[in-house]
């Protein structure tokens, strides 16, 4: 049985005042979340701080972000080394805004993936469409070859370290949702391609839905056969609607 996971994507908001209310609203509210995972990723100067205030509380941290480099000379990056030596656990590869608007290509995602996996840093590995895709008809082409980067570096078993996670790239930070059943759908097709591969891992993996899922929406969403939860973005900076969405997963 696949344990749900919610993470919360706090992108570039946030500061030390609100951080510090945003972790104590989740914090007060991790008593009503029963079966699922929860993972909270901050902006990087926060992440110390909110590693801190996570302690004792079964709220795990994540980045947004990992240098495929362990060290060296890559300003501005931050590798898995540093990652793990402030107890981050997780790390969000392939996010569609780092695709679109920073350039990152499959290869380079995968390449990210991979150093997470060898500092113990557990990958969520974003992937999606953008709306010309989908109404191209090329929404299971974009999703796999995203995905095969990963497996052509690492191997499918690797996928069996991180989580999934499908982003309709049309669905994010745009109020727009993909129904639970157009959800379903590519999480399906996700799953059954790694079964192709390995059963095991596609039986135990993780995929979450990001776009736009919100309190209102995430039950009917999460509650689909193929859906484990969601990486979640705006909703995630209000505590009582990350707890509600937290609590859709069980």
């Amino acid at each position: 049985m696949r344990q749900p996971m919610v993470a919360g994507n706090w992108k570039m908001n946030g500061s030390s005042d609100s951080v510090k209310e945003l972790m104590a609203g989740i914090k007060a509210g991790m008593d009503s979340v029963k079966n699922t995972e929860v993972v909270v990723c901050p902006p990087a100067v926060y992440i110390p701080r909110v590693v801190g205030a996570a302690a004792d509380s079964g709220i795990n941290v994540g980045s947004q972000n990992i240098c495929d480099q362990d060290r060296g000379a890559f300003t501005g990056e931050i590798s898995g080394e540093m990652l793990n030596d402030v107890g981050c656990g997780y790390a969000i590869i392939g996010h569609s805004e780092r695709r679109s608007l920073y350039g990152e290509t499959d290869e380079l995602v995968a390449k990210r993936f991979a150093a997470a996996r060898r500092n113990g840093i557990k990958p969520i590995f974003c992937i999606g469409e953008t709306l010309e895709e989908r109404e191209q008809g090329i929404t299971n082409d974009v999703c796999s070859r995203q995905i095969d980067a990963v497996i052509a570096l690492e191997g499918v078993d690797a996928l069996a370290d991180g989580v999934i996670a499908y982003e309709p790239v049309w669905a994010i930070g745009t109020g727009k949702t993909a129904s639970p059943e157009q959800a379903q759908e590519v999480h399906a097709f996700i799953r059954e391609k790694i079964r192709g591969l390995n059963a095991d891992v596609a039986d135990g993996l993780r995929i979450l839905y990001g776009g736009s899922m919100n309190a209102a929406n995430a039950a009917e969403l999460i509650g689909q056969p193929d859906i484990d939860g969601g990486l979640i973005g705006g909703a995630s900076l209000k505590a009582e609607d990350f707890l509600t969405i937290c609590r859709a997963g069980g």
